[in-house]
């Protein structure tokens, strides 16, 4: 039987330090749940440190994860970037933080970054700065996150700042497994590829305020990575 599935493949929690500090696993799995979304992503800033957090909480929610992180490349262009599993979003995250420059956070300017437990336990905090760009091109990580079964996703092209089309002045006709946008329908080019809109939350109450939709009969990875391929996503 077919069903409608809300997705959300895009938000930040308490480790971007443009994120709440209210912003915890915990209570963005909770949100998820109140806002009747299905699917949710986990995608901070250029680390993965909340992923296992995330991951339990959203078993406890009923959710149904994504593992992924937001990478800024060397251009300073912002890319989604969704693997299958922690395990493979974890490995992939290491691989970002060692591009990541020796630049420390200073919480006073830019905010904190902070780690923390399914229970909301602080564990750690990252001392890089993540909001600093990585030494990756846009082109080579789009490939990278391809050729690990990844999904690679422009983030909000049509924004002002840290997208495609701010940084580059165009979205180059790449192998992409979907873009993202804010507002829609969009007048940029997007070469036919799959649409989706995301909450791109930083704070709790943002949670759900821009989703995508998939009927299926089932949801999953696989599922949502076909439907991406196959032009299956729907907006509101």
């Amino acid at each position: 039987m077919m069903s409608r599935f809300t997705i959300d493949l895009h938000n930040h929690s308490c480790l971007s330090p443009c994120g709440s500090l209210e912003q915890s696993p915990s209570v963005m799995a909770r949100r998820a749940k109140e806002m009747g979304i299905d699917m949710m992503a986990l995608t901070d800033h250029n680390n993965t440190g909340n992923l296992p957090a995330f991951e339990k909480c959203c078993k406890t929610e009923g959710i149904i994860p994504v593992f992924g992180l937001e990478v800024t490349t060397q251009e300073e262009v912002h890319v989604v970037c969704l693997f299958s599993t922690l395990n493979k979003a974890m490995e992939f995250g290491r691989y970002i933080e060692f591009l990541l420059p020796d630049i420390p956070n200073i919480p006073e300017l830019f905010g904190d970054q902070v780690i923390v437990d399914a229970d909301e336990n602080i564990e750690g905090l990252v001392e890089k700065n993540l909001l600093s760009s990585t030494e990756i091109s846009f082109e080579t990580l789009i490939e990278e996150v391809l050729s690990n079964d990844g999904l690679a996703i422009p983030a909000h092209i049509d924004r002002l700042a840290f997208s495609v089309t701010s940084q580059l002045g165009f979205l180059p006709d790449l192998n992409y497994s979907a873009v993202e946008v804010v507002n829609y329908p969009t007048r940029h080019q997007t070469y036919e590829n799959t649409i989706i809109r995301s909450s791109d939350a930083h704070y709790p109450d943002d949670i759900g305020k821009r989703v995508s939709y998939i009927e299926s009969e089932r949801l999953d990875f696989s599922v949502l990575k076909e439907a991406l391929e196959y032009h299956r996503i729907m907006l509101s």
